[in-house]
This record gives C-alpha cells, structure tokens and sequence, in this order.
C-alpha cells in the first residue's frame, strides 16, 4: 500500500498541512529544524515517492473565494485586512491553489468553480448560514464563528489590550482613554462587539481606574480618530487623559493630528498607544506605538486550516488565536 501524507503526520505527531510543506520545502513555515528533519527522516523511512508527492499536490489544486466584509476602497483604507488577503494569496500560491477576491460579502458573485471560502470580516448569523451552504470547506477569519462550528482564526485582543493597560500603568500614568471603532455587519443586522473596548474596561476595572467619560466611540477611519479626539479635547479640558488607547492605526493617526492642532504635545502631555501595527503607524510623526497583529500570518493559517480539511473532510473544526506583540515608538515614550 502506498505511502500517504497522513502515515507521516501520524508518526511525527504535527498535521498534514505541516508534512505537505514541510516536504515542498516552504521554508516560510514556523517549525523548529527538528520538525523539519523529523518529517523528512520518516518520509524516508517509509520511503515515501517524490513522484507521490507531485501527484499529491496536483490533487490538491483547488480554487478558493476569498470574501471580504470590506470593499476594496475600505481595504486599502485599513490595511489591516489587506494584509490578510495577501497572507491568504501568498500561502495559496505555495499550494497550487487559485483565489478569487470578492468583496462586501456579494455572495451572488461566487462561481460554481469553487472548493472552498475564506470568509474575512465579521458576518451575521444569516451570512454565515449563507456562506455554509455554499461549500462545507469554510473558514473564518477575524470573526469567531468556533462555537457554531466552523474553524476560525482570530487575534488575542484580552491579553493584548491588558498589556498596553499595564504599559501605562508601570510608568505611573492612571488616567488612560480610549478611541475605539463601532461597526455593523454588512447586512445591518448585527452590532459587532468591540472586544477591544470591553477588555479595556475589564483592565481597568482591576485597577479601580475606569472612566467611561474616558472612552469615545468612531468608526475605525482616520476622520472618526480626528473628529473623536477633538471632541474628547473640548470635553475633558486640562482633565484630558495622559494616555490613550486607540483601536486601529488609522483612529490614532487622525488623534494625533487633532492633538497636534490643539498644540497638545505627544508624548509629553499625552501619549497615544494603537493596534494592528500596520506601516500607517511609522508613516505619522511622532511614530505611533502600536500592538502588533500577524495579519500575513492569519491568512496563512486559514488556507492551512483548508489544507487539513481537504485531507480529512471529517476533521473537527478549530479555533486558532494567534498571539500579539508591542511596539514600542515615540508617540510613548
């Protein structure tokens, strides 16, 4: 009997997805060198074929949508999520698969061509059920959707937020605000929870330090950061907050503009610490500090996941949450 990719995953104890790339010498793939010459020394062992391996990827080509909550002007407005499709283009190009980018959820848009779905964004209950019933192969980015039983990749924003709390807090600055984006799915129906804005609070509330006078709501563009900021400016006078946490590269760009106009100094009056870490941040001056999220990284994983359920159509559903960095840069220190 020949030998199969799911005889070595087996006896290396990773996934398929990490034997197949692994064994096409992706040298983008986080494992250690030992999993790599583990992986090789049991397909060797099994004398597993090169000519099975060409044959496997042949198999495995497979044309997958790509749908985005966002249109294609918001995408390049928030790189947030641009950077995510490219992760799943470059990770689908190691595979053989082919993409199709299609965006504002416009499902009418999607061929009968199609393997599978990547669905990037935050979608309603009536969404998701529309997407399921497109194709089983589904995966979720940036929207948890593991407890109605499709695999998903997100981001750690409790753990995140929490530090850039305790960032503040360990340079003895206690009064700290926040800017955080509100947002609907594309068919109305749905408030998307601001899981940023709630862990902020949580933080906060540990520390007996939570002023919700401190916290205003925008829409994650960089006006809604400008608007927002001068509408805090005007509000709080001298009792504006020492430091803020502002939900997206974008907001803290247009907060440090109207800080800027209010002759406000950053970092010496206030300090302003953002999340996603996208190039906007460095392109403003002072450069913004920012949590670093592996968007490229999450796109990745949603075609990996793919990988794995293209090899084992039975396979449970998973959640994946990909951990967070700060980074530091002057609008902080």
């Amino acid at each position: 009997m020949a030998v199969t990719l799911k005889d070595i995953a087996n006896r290396a104890d990773v996934s398929l997805a990490t034997v197949s790339r692994v064994l096409n010498y992706d040298r983008t793939l986080s494992v250690s060198d030992q999993t790599r010459q583990r992986v090789f020394a049991i397909a060797a062992e099994l004398r597993y074929s090169k000519r099975k391996r060409r044959d496997v990827k042949t198999m495995m080509r497979k044309n997958i949508a790509v749908i985005q909550w966002y249109s294609k002007t918001q995408e390049h407005d928030d790189l947030y999520y641009l950077a995510i499709r490219k992760g799943i283009e470059h990770q689908a190009q190691v595979y053989g698969f082919t993409t199709t980018s299609i965006f504002q959820n416009k499902l009418d848009q999607v061929g009968d061509d199609i393997d599978a779905v990547i669905a990037v964004g935050k979608f309603s209950p009536t969404q998701v059920r529309q997407l399921s019933e497109l194709t089983p192969q589904l995966v979720f980015v940036d929207d948890d959707q593991f407890a109605q039983g499709f695999s998903s990749v997100v981001t750690d924003f409790t753990f995140a937020t929490s530090r850039v709390v305790d960032y503040f807090w360990r340079r003895g600055i206690q009064d700290i605000g926040m800017i955080y984006g509100q947002e609907w799915s594309t068919d109305q129906q749905v408030e998307i929870p601001n899981q940023r804005q709630q862990s902020f609070k949580q933080a906060l509330e540990r520390h007996h330090a939570y002023h919700p006078e401190y916290v205003l709501a925008g829409d994650y563009t960089s006006q809604s950061g400008y608007v927002t900021m001068k509408r805090a400016i005007a509000a709080l006078g001298p009792r504006l907050p020492h430091a803020f946490f502002v939900a997206n590269d974008p907001m803290a760009a247009g907060a440090l503009k109207a800080l800027q106009q209010a002759k406000i100094a950053v970092p010496g009056r206030a300090k302003l610490f953002s999340f996603n870490n996208t190039s906007l941040a460095e392109y403003v001056y002072p450069e913004i500090s920012s949590v670093n999220v592996e968007t490229e990284l999450m796109g990745k994983t949603a075609v990996d996941l793919l990988v794995s359920r293209f090899q084992d159509a039975h396979q449970a559903a998973q959640r994946i949450e990909l951990g967070t960095t700060l980074v530091e840069r002057e609008s902080t220190k």
